[in-house]
């Protein structure tokens, strides 16, 4: 993580990572978690207005959920 990069760039590059490391695609994890491909491409990417609702799908469907805590040093 470079300090520069936003909270929705790692979530994309964390989603990204698992999803290669289970051998789908794309379009295959878009099936999976019953959202549309672009989704897929725009969390991925890091958009940071992706609905809460989609990342959630998007997230269940690769064994992996999102952890709110306090941030270090804040």
């Amino acid at each position: 993580m470079t300090p520069e990069e936003s909270t929705s760039q790692r979530i994309g590059r964390s989603v990204r990572e698992a999803r290669r490391r289970q051998g789908m695609d794309q379009a295959k994890l878009a099936l999976v978690a019953n959202v549309a491909v672009r989704s897929i491409h725009r969390v991925e990417n890091g958009e940071p207005t992706v609905r809460l609702d989609v990342l959630t799908r998007i997230l269940s469907a690769l064994g992996l959920e999102l952890e709110v805590r306090r941030r270090r040093g804040g």
